[in-house]
């Protein structure tokens, strides 16, 4: 079923760059005059959120000059494939999500593991709501490409793609250094349903390939030059980046 954007849905954050949240699963777009870098893509429920979003900020799916992807899970690649082939937007990740993409294997929490887990607060509620929205849908990129060249790419907001595995294996966060703004996708959140705490945060154990890894690829946004972290789920979060992995540690080791 589709899903239109609430009334506080997207929110122009710095200059021409705008935080967007769909079905719990949030999406960026970094806009250069009529053109703009879409960041991940929602749920496949979220496909006509997704154009709507663009809609809303005086564009259209012929602006968008490249999806990036943090990851290829389900929530975050929803529209990427309708956008790739009905407007030829290429779809860029790291390399070693290409292969996720394509669907060549899935790492991405089973049903099974998620009705282990329906005893704690918040999950079957929104393992309800995931798959009204597609989570499980088979979605994936035909033809993802990855990075064509190392460090910032030729893109509006020219993003920095930051390596950050253990969600998954090719997980990027990416930076836009010209807005001192961090899009952290899943490699750090803010607020989750299934989790019963608020800030910047690992996600729970069981959305990981690799918790131990995640929790290790925390180091690698230490030292960016970033004040606003616009997470793949809960509200964005104004604060330095070396301060919100502190909290994020202190958090996962409880």
């Amino acid at each position: 079923m589709p899903r239109l954007l609430r009334d506080d849905g997207i929110v122009r954050v710095r200059d021409d760059v705008y935080a967007v949240t769909g079905s719990n699963t949030n999406w960026v777009i970094v806009q250069d005059g009529d053109s703009c870098t879409l960041v991940d893509t929602g749920y496949p429920g979220d496909r006509d959120a997704v154009l709507a979003s663009l809609q809303a900020v005086g564009l259209g799916p012929h602006s968008v000059a490249a999806v990036l992807i943090t990851h290829a899970h389900n929530d975050h690649i929803g529209a990427a494939e309708h956008l790739r082939t009905t407007y030829g937007v290429p779809v860029l990740m790291h390399r070693e999500e290409v292969p996720h993409a394509r669907r060549d294997f899935l790492d991405q929490v089973s049903v099974g593991q998620v009705l282990g887990q329906a005893w704690r607060p918040g999950v079957l509620p929104w393992a309800v709501h995931a798959l009204r929205a597609g989570g499980t849908t088979h979605v994936p990129v035909d033809e993802p490409r990855a990075f064509p060249v190392e460090g910032a790419l030729d893109l509006p907001g020219a993003p920095v793609p930051v390596h950050t595995p253990g969600h998954t294996r090719g997980h990027c966060a990416y930076h836009l250094p010209g807005s001192g703004i961090l899009v952290t996708g899943d490699a750090l959140v803010t607020a989750h349903p299934t989790s019963r705490i608020d800030g910047p945060q690992l996600l729970p154990g069981m959305f990981h390939t690799d918790r131990d890894r995640a929790l290790d690829s925390l180091s690698a946004l230490e030292g960016l030059d970033a004040d606003l972290l616009l997470p793949g789920h809960g509200p964005v979060h104004q604060g330095l980046v070396k301060e919100a992995l502190e909290t994020a540690r202190r958090h996962a080791a409880r």
